[in-house]
């Protein structure tokens, strides 16, 4: 059966529904009670974000030409093409570790319970029981990030490191990763990794076409198939591609791996050849070449690269060690928790 409702029902659903603001209005922390909960690190967090883009203003990204073999004829100043996983340097190395840790209220509580030891008036115990415990905490973090630290340089350093043969008017010559431009030819071989964001001009196989492995930046087991420039493709030798005047203009910086716009356009025949560019025509860093020897000119270098633009900074590893270990610690050696004597 159908409830009924009076007109008393209605008059008190109504009076509710007009006194709920005011309830949930009333129940918004005030000033003191939302900086102790938690909006302390909410503030600290926004400064320290505020100070970081303000030291490091990101540079505009806009489109670009890129010549052939020719980087001095770049417009603009390129990022390096390094490879930097590390969080720190040497002297950012400590007063970084001791920020992240003691980010937390708990380990900043302890912290501070044991700088106030130093007060005669709030003095309990010894103060080996209240530093030991903080100075084993932080040197077994120290220890841990400097390992993972070092780790990171190594790796940094060996794929930064790696050689790759440059095409110059004067043949190929060998160069680092490190030391790859924008606007470079470089050639990169079977099963070898692609060290910048390339446009693909010319490989061995016959039919202008190849094979890349993207396991490295998409997660997909499955071979890409990849298409050189019909133009740059038809050339007879290698050393042609500096006897044309040709330039790409490639699209801006951006994160999607599946999709690009540009041009390519030879300056010297009659009439000049325009030849569109889509992500078929592309090389990503960090993929692998499959099938033959591929040559490709340079468009993106390190920062501006698709894989390092998709990759996340390193996180902070938190554990036991900082959240629960210290409390323990402290428990165990505070006079405070030791058995009264009769």
């Amino acid at each position: 059966m159908p409830l009924m409702m009076s007109e008393e029902g209605f008059e008190n659903d109504e009076s509710d529904y007009h006194t709920l603001p005011r309830a949930r209005i009333t129940r918004r922390k005030r000033g003191l009670e939302w900086f102790v909960c938690g909006g302390w690190k909410f503030l600290c967090t926004s400064c320290c974000d505020w100070l970081i883009n303000v030291c490091q203003r990101k540079k505009e990204l806009k489109a670009r030409t890129v010549w052939l073999g020719c980087p001095e004829k770049c417009e603009e100043k390129h990022p390096r093409n390094s490879i930097k996983n590390q969080k720190y340097n040497v002297f950012t190395f400590i007063p970084g570790v001791l920020y992240e840790q003691f980010k937390f209220f708990l380990n900043l509580y302890f912290l501070v319970v044991s700088c106030s030891q130093f007060v005669p008036a709030l003095k309990i115990g010894y103060l080996y029981t209240y530093w030991a415990p903080l100075g084993f905490v932080l040197a077994v973090t120290i220890a841990r990030e400097a390992i993972d630290e070092f780790r990171r340089f190594q790796r940094d350093k060996e794929m930064n490191s790696q050689l790759y043969s440059k095409l110059t008017v004067r043949g190929k010559v060998q160069v680092k990763s490190s030391d790859i431009q924008v606007g470079d030819l470089i050639i990169v071989e079977k099963n070898q990794r692609i060290p910048s964001d390339m446009v693909f001009l010319r490989t061995s196989e016959k039919a202008g076409s190849c094979f890349i492995r993207t396991d490295q930046l998409d997660g997909e087991t499955d071979w890409k198939l990849k298409v050189a420039v019909s133009c740059t493709q038809r050339l007879p030798a290698l050393g042609d591609l500096f006897s044309i005047s040709a330039y790409v203009y490639a699209q801006k910086p951006q994160l999607d791996i599946h999709s690009f716009e540009g041009t390519f356009t030879r300056e010297d025949s009659d009439p000049p050849i325009h030849e569109s560019l889509s992500i078929e025509n592309t090389l990503w860093a960090s993929t692998i070449v499959a099938s033959g020897t591929v040559i490709g000119v340079v468009i993106y270098t390190g920062k501006e690269t698709r894989s390092v633009m998709n990759t996340s900074n390193p996180k902070n590893k938190v554990g036991c060690t900082s959240t629960l270990y210290m409390p323990v610690l402290f428990s165990l050696t505070s006079p405070q928790t030791w058995p009264l004597r009769p």
